[in-house]
């Protein structure tokens, strides 16, 4: 073989290592930065608790200071059946914040009866979030409940006929002018509605505490369940104060994970993944067991063994926090 056949060979084997350690950061959920080759995992010694600085995970910070009577109507409409045109849902009918902050359905059904093309995504700590939704199409709360109120298949109404509504009931009316000194508007609404979303953080899960210094928060297994999360390279995408949902990346890297498209997603939080089954956009994973498998295959290409499974599954476990002082979904 001439020198120039083995320099070019050598350029395209070093060019598609590149490609392949690129390729293995487009994950999505649970879906770890690299392919390394995964050696029988053994549970270790539980570590001292480090200070979180030194973690790519922060800590959940309390809900924000927001004038209360703002948080408290917006609480009121996002239960309130009138914001959509025919009475028939409310914000609460996909995101109960009395559960996981979504549903237990695979894909929840629009207006029509017809299942919605995406798994309704988690309430709680949205708004920690870089973008918002699945294809992350919004920048802010405010642009995703306005997207929500007027799209046909959700609520399909007008924030105009929304106001409207509202404006003909005498409590809504004292509502609006207590908070923001005038009658029921299109920016008024969609701010109150905002500003009780801002709220629905959820601080104190037993992973937090850990992250504060509390050595006994998480065991042997949740321990060895995170020092796996960061070896495998999971971290790389969900990091963060919210586990997650900071940035773009792509599913199925050497295998199928769900549904083909969208094929970049923005990536999930996982806080409180314990209670937000089924997984992925398309929901076709029913538990998080199975969840955690599917991304090992394929976004790492490797069979993780059970115990391996298991101890993920257990630190994913101690991300759920509490909601007025319950843990979401009724969860460890």
């Amino acid at each position: 073989m001439s020198g120039i056949a083995q320099t070019r060979i050598f350029h395209e084997l070093k060019r598609w290592r590149s490609v392949v350690a690129i390729g293995a950061l487009l994950l999505v959920c649970l879906h770890p930065s690299q392919a390394p080759s995964l050696a029988p995992f053994q549970l270790s010694p539980q570590a001292p608790a480090v200070r979180s600085a030194e973690e790519p995970i922060t800590p959940m910070p309390p809900a924000p200071e927001i004038d209360p009577r703002k948080v408290e109507l917006g609480e009121r409409l996002f239960n309130d059946a009138r914001l959509s045109v025919d009475n028939s849902r409310t914000c609460s009918s996909c995101h109960d914040i009395r559960t996981n902050g979504a549903s237990a359905k695979r894909r929840d059904l629009g207006r029509d009866g017809a299942e919605l093309p995406l798994n309704t995504t988690t309430v709680f700590n949205s708004t920690l979030n870089f973008r918002y939704g699945w294809e992350g199409k919004y920048r802010s709360v405010e642009a995703d409940v306005s997207a929500s109120l007027v799209n046909p298949q959700i609520m399909g109404s007008s924030l105009a006929g929304i106001a409207a509504k509202l404006d003909l009931d005498p409590g809504m009316r004292t509502a609006f002018v207590a908070a923001y000194g005038h009658r029921p508007d299109p920016g008024n609404i969609v701010d109150a509605i905002a500003s009780f979303q801002r709220t629905l953080v959820t601080p104190g899960s037993r992973f937090d505490r850990w992250l504060a210094g509390d050595k006994s928060a998480l065991s042997d297994k949740e321990l060895d369940g995170y020092r796996l999360f960061k070896s495998l390279g999971c971290a790389s995408c969900h990091q963060g104060v919210n586990v997650g949902g900071n940035l773009f990346q792509r599913h199925g890297i050497f295998h199928p994970l769900a549904s083909p498209d969208p094929a970049i997603l923005r990536v999930p939080s996982l806080r409180n993944v314990a209670t937000t089954a089924p997984y992925f956009h398309d929901g076709s994973a029913p538990t998080l067991e199975d969840a955690v498998r599917k991304m090992g295959f394929a976004q790492l290409n490797a069979t993780l063994t059970d115990q391996q499974v298991e101890a993920l599954v257990a630190y994913l476990n101690s991300l759920t926090g509490q909601y007025r002082g319950v843990p979401v979904g009724g969860g460890p």
